[in-house]
This record gives structure tokens, sequence and C-alpha cells, in this order.
């Protein structure tokens, strides 16, 4: 066992927070939780300026604390990854929880059998019955943002489809994991969120921002080193208590995605955010002609039945409405930043 446990990488787990109280204690208990060598995990949270009671639930789990004066979640993980020291980096989202002990070992796997691997990722958001409607939606679906299902950029598991990824990917399958290929020039998976763990090595060489936009570190290397990257997507999940029953909170949470995009779109480099017209079109259509939204409601209710699937057409609604108001107000110079002051996980 000690032999074996001197093998194991070290892990600098990332988690940025912003009055993250009510799901932050969770998310640690279950890093804590961990039957992974406990000096080979270090825990930075990087905070936003809480006023609750964050940062004291941080040092309670042995957290070392990192301020972050920009607030987002962006620029804490840029904090968080350039004083990391672990071999692996982990991107834990605040209302992540890891759903099994091993889950660690597990996502670490592919890396210790394959050199060339850059970064690994849980296919799936673990489905929990009893979980809150919207959690369970994200879950089934696949997809934290309906317009990534018609984009067809998502990178989970859903009921609605067969695969992880609707592109075009060269994907080697093996027991526990698949490895993805991509490839330069090309639109990339959503990659790169709850749960995702990069090479230290590999973000220390490429990554020198006051933001971390994963997908759009992957899209500049990509492009500009022409080569190709390998990508593990682990056969496990991770859950995501992603708004629970909170309508509200998931509308603020697309006000914030569509307004984000507008001002940090110069410093972008992921294809979506620079030419969406065409995607953008084809959710418009999705959800006006009330068919297609109604057919996958009734579709994915056949194939895993469960009311959450209800919250397809309101999720739809709300998300057009919401990126439609900031593309209107930013053409019209309307917009303004988000404000994160109140800003309640």
């Amino acid at each position: 066992m000690a032999a074996s446990s001197k093998s194991l990488p070290s892990i600098s787990i990332i988690i940025p927070t912003l009055n993250a109280a009510k799901v932050l204690r969770s998310c640690l208990f279950s890093i804590r939780s961990q039957k992974y060598p406990k000096n080979k995990i270090t825990i930075l949270v990087i905070d936003g300026g809480s006023s609750d009671d964050t940062k004291k639930i941080a040092i309670r789990y042995n957290a070392k604390i990192l301020k972050n004066p920009l607030k987002t979640a962006e620029s804490g993980k840029a904090i968080g990854i350039k004083m990391a020291k672990g071999e692996l980096i982990a991107l834990i989202d605040s209302d992540n929880i890891l759903p099994c002990k091993n889950w660690l070992n597990q996502m670490i796997l592919p890396f210790q059998k394959h050199t060339e691997i850059i970064g690994s990722e849980p296919m799936s958001y673990t489905y929990r019955p009893k979980a809150g409607f919207i959690e369970r939606y994200s879950a089934l679906t696949g997809v934290n943002d309906p317009y990534c299902l018609i984009a067809g950029n998502y990178d989970r598991t859903g009921y609605l489809h067969s695969s992880w990824t609707a592109l075009n990917i060269p994907i080697k399958n093996f027991k526990n994991y698949q490895v993805a290929t991509l490839l330069p020039n090309r639109l990339l998976p959503t990659i790169g969120a709850n749960g995702t763990f990069f090479r230290n090595s590999f973000l220390k060489k490429y990554f020198n921002s006051n933001f971390f936009f994963d997908i759009d570190l992957l899209t500049e290397v990509l492009n500009k080193s022409q080569k190709s990257l390998k990508f593990a997507k682990v056969k496990n999940g991770i859950i995501h208590t992603f708004c629970e029953s909170s309508i509200s909170k998931f509308y603020r949470k697309q006000l914030r995605r569509a307004t984000d995009l507008y001002f940090y779109r110069s410093i972008r480099q992921y294809l979506l955010t620079q030419n969406n017209f065409i995607p953008s079109i084809k959710f418009t259509l999705y959800t006006i002609l009330i068919f297609p939204m109604f057919f996958d409601t009734i579709n994915g209710y056949l194939k895993k039945p469960d009311l959450a699937w209800l919250f397809h057409p309101i999720a739809c609604l709300i998300t057009l409405y919401t990126y439609s108001l900031t593309t209107l107000k930013h053409h019209l110079g309307f917009l303004k930043p988000f404000n994160r002051s109140l800003w309640q996980q």
C-alpha cells in the first residue's frame, strides 16, 4: 500500500467561491472523505470576498484561502492555477460533490496509463432521484445550458443523446474511460469545469492570464501548435447541485453567463464566443416553434421517467429570453457588467 501511495500524483484542488456557504460544506466533506493519501491533496479555496460563512467552512476543512479581487470564477481559477504545486490540478466548483470515495483514483487513472493525456473529466452528471428538479434536469440532459444541446457542443452524456459529444471527434474506448483526440481549427466540446483535471505542467506551460477560460486555452493551444491534444473522459459522474429547485437562481445564472460573454468576448478564443449566429438561430427556432422542445421533453421522459423533464421548455424559454435581452442591450449600448456584490451560491 505504501509503495502504491508513493506512486500516486499529488493533486491541487481549486475551488472558486463567492458566498458559497450553502454548498461548500458538502463539497469539501466529499473531498476529505476520499480514499486518497491526505498528504497528496491540497485544497485551494479562492474567495471573491464572501460575507457568509464560506471562509469559516474552508478553514474547518483545512483548505488554504486565497483572495480573488476580481470575484469571477475565471479569475479565481487563474489565481489557483498560478499557486498550485500539485502534479495534477483539479477544477472543482463549490456546488460539486464527489459521488464516491474512490472518485479521485478514478479520475487520475488515464494520466497513469497515458503520458500524452493532458486532462480528464467525468463523463456525466450523477443523477440523484431525490435531488432538486433542476439538478435532476441537468443530469438527465447532460447540460446546464439547453443552448448547448442545440449547438451540439455539450460534454456530458444524457438521455437525449447517445454520446457525451455530438461533435465529430476521434474517440478511443477503454474499460474505465475514453480518450478523445482534440483537433486544431475545430469546435470543441465545452470541457473544462465541474471536475476537470489538467496536468500542472501543461497549464504552467501554456497559461498566463488573469482569467482562466478552460475551453479557450485548449482552443488557443490547438490552433497555434496545429497539433492534436489527448483528453480523457472517465466513465463516472460528478454531482452538480446546479440551482437545485430554484428557477430564479437558474435565471440569474443564465443572465450572468450571457452578460459575461459580451464583457469578456475580446479575450475569448472559443469559436462560439466569436461566431454563434447559426447556433443561435437554431436555438431560437427550436424554442419558438415549441414542438421541438416538447418532443425532446416527451422523448426524454419516455427514456427516463422523471417530472424534471417538464423543466426543459421553461429552461429553453428562460435561456432565449436572457440571451436575447442581453444581446439587445449590448447592441444598444445599455449592457452593464453583471453585479456580483449580492451573489449567493
